[in-house]
């Protein structure tokens, strides 16, 4: 009986002591920053230092919308395909209208060699077809985001066998890309209600 009643208080007070241990190391850790969130992640997961991460606008959209699933037309968090999130980073991190498919978002870059690809320029591939068919957005060291059929919104790898295989293009977007911008949108309207 003696033995239960001292293994009750030494529970009792572990507990105690964990308890206080918890709530003094909540109150000292400060509120998590989403741009340091994200700067660390892609830091991690392409083995740079986070003070060398320099669009912190571009990494901190592609963190928002990792995981988000796969669906083909879809626009918004709760589903989304390759051209629309391409779309979506543009307009939201580089204020700038692309094309609503792969194929227009093509005609507007001017291509780039492979080796001389920034963060934020397309990625372009045609995949078992003879036209292009998915984009993304690289964002260094040979990675880049694009909206998955099988997986949503992730980060690959263009070295990885199967992108090398399909790889088309890469380009980014020339400075005068406004006016073109416009045609491209506006013929693009004009089609949808054709």
């Amino acid at each position: 009986m003696k033995t239960k009643k001292i293994l009750a208080s030494m529970l009792f007070i572990g507990l105690c002591l964990v308890s206080q241990a918890q709530s003094t190391k909540t109150q000292s850790k400060p509120e998590s920053d989403p741009d340091n969130l994200a700067k660390e992640y892609f830091s991690q997961i392409m083995g740079v230092a986070v003070s060398a991460t320099t669009n912190t606008k571009l990494y901190q959209f592609v963190y928002e919308w990792l995981g988000t699933p796969y669906r083909l037309g879809g626009d918004s968090k709760r589903g989304i395909d390759c051209s629309k999130f391409s779309f979506e980073l543009y307009d939201k991190v580089f204020n700038t209208t692309l094309g609503y498919n792969s194929r227009n978002q093509y005609s507007q870059i001017k291509p780039v060699k492979k080796d001389d690809l920034k963060a934020g320029d397309l990625v372009f591939f045609k995949i078992r077809s003879k036209s292009i068919t998915h984009v993304g957005v690289y964002i260094g060291d040979n990675k880049f985001a694009h909206a998955s059929s099988s997986k949503g919104v992730m980060i690959s790898n263009l070295g990885e066998a199967y992108w090398r295989r399909y790889y088309y293009d890469g380009g980014r977007l020339p400075d005068d890309n406004k006016s073109l911008t416009a045609e491209i949108l506006n013929a693009e309207k004009s089609d949808k209600f054709n």
